[in-house]
């Protein structure tokens, strides 16, 4: 089944935490610090696969999480580093913060791996906290936390060319004819509701890949039928070739065709309309007047050509017109950057969210009471062992350097007051 959309949870691994330990040997009666750091937290990496062609997989699992770090242990031994996840993506993948709708990384190049979750950093031991004045340390450094994110993956299709249309214009039958009259041609069916690829080969090494976009209708841009999931696929694609109904064999008018498509476009990405456009008049072998032919193809000229389109007339049954329309969508590619459409990063997973901008809050309760709260605090006082002196002068700095005990005092706190942080109490002394 092809699936070109999923959401998906990831993490990181969480650093090992530093170890707490003393050399205990023969002879030795006053050993001193040994213990270990620990192991670095695996990083989430995401990875190109171009052995796969869908997002099928990620139906079924939607939770990636990667290796913890081990803690340190005795003797400076240094905890094992916890494993990196690999998640492999089809080429073209593109992954987005769920939330903002952000950008985080576009898998665009055969050969992309990027780290988008680092794992956290071990944490020292004891071994690190000895000073003149403090020999037998009982504090050593928690690992850092794991980051997460929730993701979206969203599969947009890498082709050259997009055919785009009303359903029953003759986009398939293009498509079709072009393959069937290249042997070299491959071409790659999913589903009659998504995208079909055409690998197109003209002659000497030239070709290109067209991609047949599903039949659009009005209100795609917003969403209505499967707007969105077509429109996305023609976000790469630099060349457009419009295909319409010239022969209004199903009652249509191919100017109104045009603009309705035209408009659906630039309503879901003004860019489209900025990209060189094709107008394939298809069809023509339902028209028997050359006369009514001429006058079909005079106006939708004089409508489009000012503007930069091209106009072509072509029958994608009788194969009419078909080697100038390939050969003139080559010669305005062979005119382009052949780089593919690859999209910014807008979004940046960033380790310093975590330690820098959780917010907190500090409040008086009462006379000689004051409370302090806040994730930023809540998780420094999990990394911290309060119980050791080292531990309890690392959390007063933090208190400090946070410009929180300027809080208080601008409270009114007072030595003797008590301060309550998560379920512990301190008495106050500047």
């Amino acid at each position: 089944m092809f699936a070109d959309y999923a959401k998906i949870f990831i993490k990181s691994g969480k650093g090992g935490d530093g170890h707490i330990s003393f050399r205990r040997e023969l002879y030795v009666p006053a050993g001193g610090p040994d213990g270990g750091d620990g192991g670095k937290g695996g990083d989430i990496i995401f990875q190109v696969d171009e052995g796969i062609n869908t997002l099928y997989e990620f139906r079924h699992k939607r939770k990636y999480v990667a290796g913890a770090g081990e803690e340190g242990g005795k003797k400076r031994k240094h905890g094992k580093d916890g494993k990196d996840l690999i998640i492999k993506v089809p080429l073209g993948t593109v992954i987005k913060e769920a939330e903002s709708d952000k950008v985080i990384a576009d898998m665009s190049d055969p050969d992309k791996s990027v780290v988008v979750l680092k794992g956290g950093r071990g944490g020292k031991g004891n071994q690190h906290y000895a000073t003149p004045t403090m020999q037998a340390p009982r504090y050593a450094q928690p690992g850092q936390p794991a980051m997460e994110l929730e993701v979206k993956l969203e599969l947009k299709v890498i082709a050259d060319v997009g055919l785009v249309g009303y359903p029953n214009v003759g986009k398939s039958t293009l498509l079709s004819r072009v393959s069937n009259a290249r042997p070299k041609i491959a071409n790659y069916h999913f589903t009659t509701l998504n995208p079909n690829l055409g690998v197109v080969d003209l002659s000497e090494g030239k070709g290109f890949v067209m991609a047949d976009i599903p039949g659009l209708i009005d209100g795609a841009s917003e969403g209505v039928g499967l707007g969105h999931e077509f429109l996305k696929h023609i976000e790469r694609t630099k060349v457009l070739i419009h295909i319409v109904d010239a022969s209004s064999s199903e009652g249509r008018d191919p100017i109104e065709d045009i603009e309705k498509i035209n408009s659906e476009l630039k309503a879901f990405n003004p860019d489209l309309l900025k990209r060189p456009q094709i107008i394939a008049a298809n069809k023509l072998d339902l028209i028997y007047d050359n006369a009514d032919k001429d006058t079909v193809i005079n106006k939708l000229k004089e409508k489009y050509e000012s503007s930069g389109y091209t106009v072509m007339p072509i029958s994608a049954v009788s194969g009419e017109g078909i080697k100038e329309l390939l050969y003139k969508a080559y010669e305005i590619l062979s005119s382009m950057d052949d780089s593919p459409v690859v999209y910014e990063q807008e979004y940046f997973p960033d380790r310093s969210a975590l330690d820098d901008n959780d917010p907190f809050t500090v409040e008086k309760l009462a006379d000689g009471l004051y409370s302090i709260e806040g994730p930023r605090i809540e998780k420094m006082l999990g990394y911290t062992n309060l119980e050791a002196e080292k531990g309890f002068i690392f959390f007063q700095n933090f208190m400090k350097d946070n410009g929180i005990l300027d809080e208080l005092e601008a409270l009114g706190i007072k030595d003797g007051d008590t301060v309550k942080i998560y379920g512990h109490e301190f008495d106050y002394y500047k």
